[in-house]
């Protein structure tokens, strides 16, 4: 069977499987709604968790940063896996003492304030809308490749199905589904990796194949690759080009803004106990470092493959799948010296955002793009989101395991779209209506205002998904400094110092939260004084790092305020004590 037909059974199945869940967990209580009326076990919630975490960025871009950018992508390995150990031991087991549905809710109590709630639920917004913009692009990216639709249509089927599970599950559907979405995601992205390993290496772990022998030479696979990347021109692929500042404010950000994550934070509620947190905790870390020692291998592997297959060769060489990813419109070459060869050289298109296609073909049969840079000597144009997809076919592997993969990312893409839609619709439904403006509303009225937010979520959800500010890793490392710029102060205070009040806490929040949307839409986006490049950074930070720097001025903001401001109650300073004493642990 082709790879369109293996495509439709797997992905068809896997959808069923996710829609049958939902059925069969549906919520029928806010309880359950929120936090799947908190009797998940240790083992079922770290799988969860793990797959909630696990997003687009992890399975299809992280591989993908990595083989492009080399040693500098280790950033998002060492701030991602770092970050979780720090939830994990500073701040999900008081959380889930205090006993709370969502993050805003922990704050809104904690601070003894409807404005720091009301500020915390905006946190909660722009963190949320920033991720799962990077969630609904991968769904895109995956549907656009292998249903053969462009990249809008492939967000519009992922918003319908994301919308069906969450909406009708709620937090109970949604934490069966991710258990099954993360044996999916994590099978497809290692039968694979183990598949190409023994190709290139001949060892069958693809960790171990990362440092092992070419077949047939004593040549190291990281020499080959270095070797072939130098030849071409661009950097090796053991060297990095980042400045050390920037790798130390973006592995930061990640760390912590791992640690501020509503939709991952709020999985620890779900648990019975106290001790239930620390254990799925342990449970999540160690799911989630069988993908991520991978992701390494299948980025060397990808970009040795790729480097093999397409440079020096002409139109008319190269295999049926670059030619079905220039369709998708993730992949494109321009013919520029006109000798018919595929270039495949460092230049600015190289490094560019997805190109304008025309209709019309070149002189050698390639798609023709609007963007051609006459001084440019780079031909080729590889989406970097496409790398972990597109590995299976570049290494000619069996059809069922290229659409297999495609299951994996659709998986690891809506199971974090649906944990960031219920943070979403809880913090209006929850937060801002019960809490705030209408505290008589009955529960089945809540669960109705739930439901009707996670909608409205999932349309903007869409549309940021359209119009991505960038690939999907770099998209969700936006996301994380947005919460560490703003999150993590507030939580981390509330829970170890105990004289932190409401008025440092809210301006905390407002400036780290400010002060991070500013650099972004100034440096990232360009809608704030036009296009800049990486020379106007302040300090040579990048915007995906200056979370850091949105948390350093939180943090400092929140404590003057505090020292200037009245001390919290005895009451709320005898609460933050208690969280703290294991052995009066709420079940």
């Amino acid at each position: 069977m082709d790879v369109q037909t293996w495509t439709y059974i797997i992905v068809g199945s896997t959808f069923a499987l996710y829609i049958g869940i939902a059925i069969w967990s549906r919520a029928s209580s806010t309880n359950e709604f929120y936090i799947a009326g908190g009797h998940v076990s240790p083992l079922a919630n770290g799988m969860a968790t793990a797959a909630d975490w696990m997003s687009a960025a992890s399975f299809l871009s992280m591989a993908g940063i990595i083989a492009f950018s080399g040693y500098d992508g280790s950033v998002y390995l060492m701030g991602w896996t770092g970050g979780y150990v720090l939830l994990a031991l500073l701040l999900a087991p008081y959380l889930r003492k205090f006993g709370k549905f969502t993050v805003p809710d922990f704050i809104g109590d904690r601070y003894y304030s409807n404005t720091a709630r009301t500020v915390a639920v905006i946190c909660a917004l722009f963190v949320s809308f920033t991720y799962v913009a990077g969630q609904m692009r991968g769904v895109g990216v995956v549907f656009s490749r292998f249903l053969e639709t462009d990249i809008t249509n492939g967000v519009l089927i992922g918003m319908a199905i994301v919308f069906f599970y969450a909406v009708i599950g709620g937090m109970k559907g949604i934490t069966y589904t991710q258990v099954a979405q993360y044996c999916i995601l994590t099978f497809a992205f290692m039968v694979p990796a183990i598949f190409i390993s023994i190709q290139l290496t001949g060892n069958p772990i693809p960790q171990l194949g990362f440092g092992s022998d070419m077949v047939g030479t004593n040549v190291p696979l990281l020499d080959k690759l270095d070797g072939l990347m130098t030849e071409l021109g661009f950097t090796a692929f053991t060297d990095g080009s980042k400045s050390t500042t920037d790798v130390f404010f973006i592995t930061a950000a990640l760390m912590i803004g791992t640690a501020g994550l509503p939709h991952v934070i709020v999985r620890f509620f779900t648990v019975p106990k106290v001790k239930d947190a620390r254990v799925s905790a342990g449970y999540a870390l160690a799911f989630i470092a069988i993908l991520y020692t991978t992701a390494p291998a299948v980025a060397a592997f990808a970009r040795t493959n790729l480097m093999d297959t397409v440079n020096d060769k002409s139109y008319t060489e190269i295999p049926a799948w670059f030619g079905t990813w220039e369709d998708a419109g993730l992949l494109a070459w321009s013919d520029k010296n006109r000798d018919g060869k595929i270039q495949y050289r460092p230049g600015t298109l190289f490094n560019e955002q997805q190109p304008t296609f025309l209709e019309s073909r070149g002189a050698s049969g390639e798609r023709v793009i609007s963007n051609q840079l006459s001084n440019n000597e780079n031909e080729l144009f590889i989406d970097k989101d496409i790398m972990v997809l597109a590995n299976p076919e570049i290494a000619n592997l069996p059809n069922w395991v290229v659409a297999l993969v495609a299951a994996g990312g659709l998986a690891a893409a809506l199971s974090t779209a649906a944990g960031l839609l219920l943070v979403i619709s809880t913090s209006v439904s929850h937060d801002l209506v019960k809490k705030q403006i209408a505290p008589n509303l009955s529960e089945k009225g809540e669960l109705l205002i739930a439901r009707v937010s996670a909608f409205m979520a999932v349309v903007v959800a869409g549309y940021f998904g359209i119009n991505p500010p960038d690939f999907v890793a770099a998209v969700v490392a936006l996301a994380f400094s947005l919460a560490a710029a703003s999150f993590f102060p507030a939580i981390f205070l509330g829970i170890f110092y105990k004289r932190m009040n409401k008025e440092g806490a809210i301006a905390g929040m407002i400036t780290g939260l400010g002060i991070t949307t500013f650099y972004m839409m100034r440096y990232k986006l360009g809608w704030i004084g036009g296009p800049t490049t990486s020379a106007d950074w302040w300090f040579g930070i990048s915007p995906e790092g200056f979370g850091t720097v949105g948390m350093i001025l939180n943090f400092v903001v929140a404590l003057t305020v505090s020292y200037f401001t009245p001390a919290p109650s005895e009451e709320i300073q005898d609460m933050v004590e208690e969280i703290r004493v294991p052995i009066k642990a709420k079940d």
